[in-house]
């Protein structure tokens, strides 16, 4: 419970500083913005790999496939920086190069889950041997 009083309590004064200098330094607004969401993204890291180890435990108590595994936790990390970098472009008044980001990035992570929709494919037609030719 403190560690979301403290994210609010970063991004509300981040806030109010940021409206306060925007009407006399508008680039030091932007990099008020860049450290109140580095800090919060520290702060979620930390709880981040609580959840990886309690998934990596559950991973090794039954038959999924470690790699996947990987691969999941590695898009949700793509994700989660992906949506803080378009964040500040668009902070920044940036949103063509936001949107560049956005579409970089999910072409990666489509490129990163070829292999579970292969396997997964795989496992649809080992389980409906009607749809071979």
């Amino acid at each position: 419970m403190t560690d979301v009083i403290k994210i609010i309590g970063i991004g509300l004064l981040a806030l109010i500083i940021i409206v306060i200098l925007k009407q006399y330094k508008l680039e030091f607004a932007i990099y008020v913005s860049m450290i109140a969401g580095v800090l919060i993204l520290v702060l979620s890291i930390q709880k981040l790999t609580g959840i990886i180890n309690l998934l990596q435990s559950l991973a090794n108590k039954t038959y999924i496939n470690k790699s996947f595994l990987s691969i999941l936790l590695k898009i949700t990390g793509i994700a989660f920086i992906t949506e803080f970098a378009v964040s500040i472009c668009s902070d920044a008044g940036e949103k063509a190069i936001a949107s560049k980001i956005e579409i970089g990035s999910k072409v990666i992570i489509i490129a990163m889950s070829i292999p579970i929709i292969t396997s997964l494919l795989e496992l649809v037609i080992e389980i409906l041997p009607w749809i071979k030719k």
